[in-house]
């Protein structure tokens, strides 16, 4: 499968950050507009969000498995408005808000126009703007199905979100929270106050404190680290808990010495399952936390932001014009 953000034909698009080969920079360049499915719908895009997938992507680590066509448009997360539908488009209209995580074939976020299947969209949230509405598809739907669809999150239980001030482990608080679950998590000291605000019940600071003498008896954990965070996981867990990790792999047995359930995630977009999360968004249960904002013209320094790994919430570009 490839990863396209763009096509050979149609109307140019003046500006699409880009990268024109693998570790490659990221540029503003001129690319088509993308062309219209039967399934899918055009988006004139007003937003977009970055995601650590989109620099493992662009460094060559998945181009065997996942590889890239070029030039590359960036981005996964968008938000805008309807321009165009498919004729077999049967639940949106020209001029509907969006919001949307696109799927492999459609990424290509950060550009003037984005191609969207329809299984994929959800109406945007109404008390969102679109900034903030691009910030949630992607990292809603992999705490969601790693909360709920793997995780099995039940009222009552006991659960520790790794690196809860990030893109996905902010809402994942707020979602566990909704779950009626008693959260757990970790983060460094100058984020303990923001994750107490969004619902966490204990907050661990990871640099000086070992949260494996901290909690126990734990019900699910969610990591989101991988290396030794995750293996000292295993022991917090009661027998029968749930690990549930969307950066590593239990490649050491330690689930079933612990005689716990290990699962890998690999999100999988999903326009319904986006549609449960603008729902709760509209009743106030769930707020995204934005880190910074960048114009199109700064997306390369808004990924560097990103990589160095210290962003709390997400980063958006916004506008997109």
């Amino acid at each position: 499968m490839h990863l396209n953000g763009s096509v050979t034909e149609g109307e140019k698009i003046v500006k699409a950050a880009t990268i024109a080969g693998y570790q490659c920079p990221i540029v503003l360049t001129e690319v088509d507009k993308p062309s219209l499915r039967n399934d899918a719908v055009l988006i004139k895009v007003h937003a977009a969000s970055l995601n650590p997938i989109d620099n493992v992507l662009r460094s060559g680590a998945f181009k065997d498995s996942m590889p890239l066509s070029f030039p590359h448009v960036m981005g996964f997360d968008v938000s805008g408005d309807i321009v165009e539908i498919g004729q077999d488009v049967r639940h949106f209209n020209v001029g509907d808000a969006v919001f949307a995580r696109p799927s492999q074939e459609d990424a290509g976020a950060i550009a003037q126009y984005a191609r969207v299947g329809e299984s994929e969209l959800a109406l945007k949230p109404t008390n969102l703007s679109h900034a903030k509405a691009a910030s949630v598809p992607l990292a809603g739907l992999t705490a969601w199905q790693a909360l709920v669809t793997k995780g099995k999150l039940q009222k009552g239980e006991k659960v520790l979100i790794h690196a809860g001030s990030g893109g996905v482990g902010t809402l994942a608080i707020q979602i566990a929270k909704h779950l009626g679950a008693h959260v757990v998590t970790t983060v460094s000291k100058g984020n303990m106050n923001l994750v107490r605000s969004l619902g966490a019940d204990q907050v661990i600071d990871y640099k000086n404190q070992s949260f494996e003498d901290e909690v126990s008896d734990l019900d699910l954990v969610f990591d989101m680290l991988g290396g030794d965070a995750l293996k000292r996981s295993f022991s917090t867990l009661k027998k029968g808990g749930r690990v549930i990790s969307i950066k590593g792999e239990d490649s050491d047995g330690l689930a079933q010495k612990h005689g716990v359930h290990f699962e890998t995630l690999w999100m999988n977009p999903d326009g319904a399952m986006l549609a449960e999360l603008a729902a709760l968004i509209e009743q106030g249960t769930i707020q995204p936390v934005i880190d910074s904002t960048y114009t199109m013209k700064d997306a390369a320094a808004a990924y560097e932001h990103l990589a160095a790994g210290h962003a709390v919430g997400k980063i958006v570009i916004h506008p997109i014009d």
